[in-house]
């Protein structure tokens, strides 16, 4: 248990680990308004995963308040799955943090290169790089990089907002799909035939 409490009241490390998790979304597209509520989502997410693990475990004494006694570590918060894969959690998550890390830095990369011509005045449909693979490497790294978190310390707030952040990168996805669609036509209609939205030969 003294283990346990270690991880408590640090309030650096709550700090550190929110702009080191929250810092990704410079890496992330934000020239329309549109992409401002998933965004936020997803730092809210980021925070509350921060706080949760090194600041108080607010959500285990919310519970605790209600059923009358104290949640042992493992239940909606904290290592929920420490007794069946011990710290492996910890390692997962820095595996998929590393994976969509990479995602996001190469599908800016591309992007950056190719679709934002700001200088020439000009755009085009990115479709080489990481995105021969998939129509949307940043958003499918922002999920991976929120799924490790969750594996390594799920609580009741992460474990309720993470489908929400999924389905609103998801709508996201969707509604640049159709400006892309509008704005290029069939050149995007054919990109998209033959490259998967997140997983490639998935979806």
């Amino acid at each position: 248990m003294e283990t346990l409490e270690s991880h408590f009241s640090q309030w650096g490390a709550v700090i550190f680990f929110a702009i080191l998790y929250g810092s990704i979304l410079f890496f992330m597209p934000f020239y329309r308004k549109m992409n401002r509520k998933p965004a936020a989502a997803y730092l809210a997410f980021v925070i509350a995963f921060a706080v949760e693990m090194h600041g108080i475990p607010f959500s285990m004494y919310i519970l605790s308040i209600f059923i009358g006694e104290n949640l042992p570590n493992g239940v909606l918060w904290g290592h929920t799955l420490f007794d069946k894969i011990g710290y492996a959690g910890m390692y997962i998550n820095i595996a998929l943090s590393l994976s969509g890390l990479i995602l996001i830095i190469l599908g800016w990369y591309s992007v950056y290169h190719n679709y934002w011509k700001y200088v020439k005045g000009q755009g085009k449909v990115v479709c080489k790089g990481i995105y021969r693979y998939i129509r949307h490497p940043q958003y499918a790294g922002l999920m991976l990089i929120s799924s490790g978190m969750l594996a390594e310390w799920a609580t009741l707030p992460t474990l309720i907002m993470f489908p929400v952040i999924i389905y609103m990168y998801v709508k996201l996805a969707k509604k640049e799909e159709k400006d892309m669609i509008s704005e290029f036509g069939e050149e995007y209609v054919q990109y998209m035939k033959k490259t998967k939205r997140f997983i490639p030969g998935i979806c």
